[in-house]
């Protein structure tokens, strides 16, 4: 599951702290945070015909990590919608858009690690790109990293921040296998996450999906658990072992990048029948429903 280059995106506008910039001139200060040590936190963001899905919670999120890290200046949501806005515009978007936000710390006066050397504010990045949902509604494949997701005592996963190496480290073991991407465990030897999704499995008519001890809170993850209890969906969240993934009815993965999609083989087991089961699809067509009528108009007027 390679990503291609969208030739839509080839003069892309960049907003970076409110100045729009081509792609190809967009760019931040060696000094700032995020280069200087991934000091930064981050969402994505979906455009479904000039409306964003789940917008105020991603913002609640982003807030809620900034502060978790102690940021000394958070942009208000208002103020980072206004961005938004002056960027899809900038680009002409509408729909079928992913839109990452980056805030960092910011620009530090010399390089270090204190954060009293920032100093300036915060930096704060809107990247809209033209891009569908990137994974194949046919199925993907996982295999498991020997990569663990660290519990809260080390680095709490509720902070949705830029440190990405371990899942890096985990879909270079899935690209070396040969699978889409790598399913991580815990430090106890139960499911957390991908590299880049929650997963749930659905078995003998119960869907159930890992609890946020090593995984983030995640957005789509709680859109669904949100559809199963309005639509009498028996589901839980526990604590999920490699076994209980083996011998799943059904299997599927969802993040904003994704959305939802079913999972057919890990480890070189079949998931089910191999193809998204019954569960997975009604779920699939819920979540597209709330899509289509759901979100915070940001981009004005009738497609």
């Amino acid at each position: 599951m390679l990503q291609t280059f969208n030739e839509m995106n080839r003069d892309l506008i960049v907003n970076i702290n409110g100045e729009l910039l081509h792609r190809d001139r967009a760019g931040v200060s060696p000094f700032d945070s995020a280069v200087q040590g991934g000091d930064a936190v981050w969402e994505g963001l979906r455009l479904y015909d000039g409306r964003i899905f789940k917008l105020r919670e991603h913002l609640d999120r982003l807030r809620s990590s900034a502060l978790a890290l102690a940021f000394a200046v958070i942009p208000s949501h208002d103020e980072i919608v206004e961005q938004i806005r002056r960027t899809l515009a900038a680009n002409g978007m509408r729909d079928g858009v992913h839109i990452r936000l980056t805030l960092t710390r910011g620009v530090k006066i010399t390089s270090g690690m204190d954060p009293r050397l920032n100093q300036s504010g915060p930096t704060l990045i809107v990247l809209a790109e033209h891009k569908r949902p990137v994974y194949d509604k046919s199925g993907v494949t996982l295999i498991t990293s020997s990569v663990r997701r660290p519990p809260p005592d080390c680095l709490d996963p509720k902070i949705h921040h830029c440190n990405l190496l371990p899942s890096i480290l985990a879909k270079i073991e899935a690209n070396a296998a040969g699978a889409d991407d790598a399913l991580m465990l815990d430090a106890r030897g139960f499911v957390a996450e991908t590299n880049a999704t929650h997963v749930f499995i659905a078995y003998r008519g119960r869907l159930s999906t890992s609890r946020v001890v090593a995984c983030p809170e995640g957005i789509t993850r709680t859109t669904v658990l949100e559809i199963c209890r309005d639509n009498a969906i028996p589901h839980e969240e526990c604590d999920l072992s490699l076994t209980e993934i083996y011998r799943a009815d059904e299997m599927f993965c969802t993040g904003t990048m994704g959305e939802l999609a079913p999972v057919v083989k890990v480890d070189g087991r079949t998931i089910g029948t191999g193809a998204a089961g019954p569960m997975t699809r009604r779920l699939m067509e819920l979540f597209h429903r709330r899509t289509e009528t759901e979100g915070e108009l940001v981009v004005p007027g009738e497609s």
